[in-house]
């Protein structure tokens, strides 16, 4: 017995005692965890994790797996992976275990003797190492920097130049030489994975003819001729006026704000054409009011790269990526499944938003549906005075008479529809 047989009211003549309603239930996953939620007749509500008899071995495999290897491996990727990983592996630890015998060998040249270089070199090296735990926190968000690259690329810079900065300030306390620079390190750490996993899909919104490789390779080419000058510019600068540390507490803030600024425009310039939450409700609100469809590239330089998350009202106010059990009851729910069948989205209007949830393996076709029934919604709500759900109906109805020709639009303006990057939001299952 499939899931509607289960929630949808049927009619029974009224001389027939009614039937009693059936639990209902469905599985949420969030962060590679999948929970069953289930709300009783009585409309209490039980959650229990699947599988929940692993070994404690199972779960360390299964733990490891998820923090180191792509979502969905090992059918996420072609074959071979696992053999490129274990020798990059193998790569980083032998060329880690270099970087200490050469910054011990260079501390030593630098006229500093063997009993103080080595608590200097170990001090060096734990700095370092600081780098690495910011690099491992920051490779969880993943999902987030996919959603959202153009804010994490941001990000990642002031972070970087944040830890820049207590770098160079690090001379004002030299006793606390460790924290102080281990503590930059880790912010910079942070930054070089954030910058880097942000690499390819801001060189990607570019590639045209499938040129990605070219692209990269130019982009890298323009980077090292530049940072090289900057190179010349920096030492220069650090005979001359920053050779005090006031004259390196003026310019250094000088030269963080203009590094900033410029990747604040390098973003604002690039046409990303995936789907997120900001980006889905731009093109639907654009959509609805003007019956205009927008390019990326129209879109670029419109998006909040501060506050990517605000809610746009012409779209519906949509949040997406809410707990079925957090914003539907039993009996909303039966009453969506029945206004929305065989749909892989729920939406519940609200006073100043609307939820919605998707299933498992919505795309972003779905994410699109979802939405454009929650702007037109809204819409009928400001001149309509009729029930929630009949709302809800009508704008379903209004929805899927104009999709097909959205859709195409879409398509043609060079939207990638296939999928729907909503960072780390909950999805159901039934």
């Amino acid at each position: 017995m499939n899931l509607l047989d289960k929630i949808t009211m049927q009619k029974k003549p009224p001389e027939n005692p009614p039937l009693p309603q059936l639990p209902v239930y469905w599985i949420e996953t969030s962060d590679s965890v999948s929970r069953h939620f289930q709300f009783q007749p009585d409309g209490r509500l039980s959650i229990k994790l699947i599988d929940d008899q692993r070994s404690v071995l199972h779960r360390v495999i299964e733990s490891f797996q998820n923090k180191f290897f792509p979502s969905g491996y090992p059918y996420s990727v072609n074959e071979g992976y696992l053999r490129y990983t274990q020798f990059r592996a193998l790569q980083h630890f032998s060329s880690a275990a270099l970087s200490v015998l050469s910054t011990q060998s260079l501390l030593f040249a630098a006229g500093l003797r063997p009993t103080p270089a080595q608590a200097t070199a170990v001090s060096w090296v734990l700095k370092d190492g600081m780098q690495h735990v910011g690099k491992l926190i920051c490779s969880n968000l993943g999902a987030r920097m996919d959603s959202e690259p153009k804010s994490w690329r941001i990000l990642a810079d002031v972070l970087y130049d944040l830890g820049t900065g207590l770098e160079v300030l690090s001379p004002l306390c030299p006793q606390l030489f460790l924290e102080v620079a281990g503590l930059g390190n880790f912010a910079k750490g942070m930054a070089v994975v954030a910058a880097r996993a942000t690499r390819l899909p801001i060189y990607s919104s570019f590639a045209k003819e499938g040129n990605l490789s070219d692209l990269f390779a130019k982009g890298e080419a323009i980077s090292t001729v530049f940072n090289v000058a900057g190179l010349g510019v920096g030492i220069q600068l650090a005979s001359t006026v920053c050779s005090s540390m006031q004259g390196k507490m003026v310019v250094g803030p000088l030269l963080s704000i203009l590094h900033v600024y410029c990747v604040i425009e390098e973003m604002r310039a690039t046409p990303i054409n995936t789907l997120n939450p900001q980006r889905t409700a731009m093109v639907v609100a654009d959509f609805v009011t003007r019956g205009k469809v927008s390019s990326p590239a129209d879109l670029r330089y419109r998006e909040d790269l501060m506050f990517p998350g605000r809610l746009i009202p012409d779209a519906g106010n949509v949040k997406v990526g809410q707990a079925v059990h957090k914003v539907l009851t039993p009996s909303r729910l039966r009453e969506l499944k029945d206004i929305f069948p065989e749909e892989k989205f729920l939406l519940n209007r609200r006073n100043k938003c609307t939820d919605m949830v998707l299933e498992q393996n919505a795309s972003g076709e779905d994410a699109l549906r979802g939405w454009l029934v929650a702007a037109y919604a809204a819409n009928m709500e400001n001149s309509s005075h009729e029930s929630n759900s009949r709302v809800l109906q009508d704008a379903y109805e209004k929805m899927n008479s104009t999709y097909d020709s959205f859709l195409s639009e879409l398509q043609l303006k060079g939207w990638h529809t296939d999928r729907f990057l909503d960072g780390t939001g909950i999805r159901f299952a039934w």
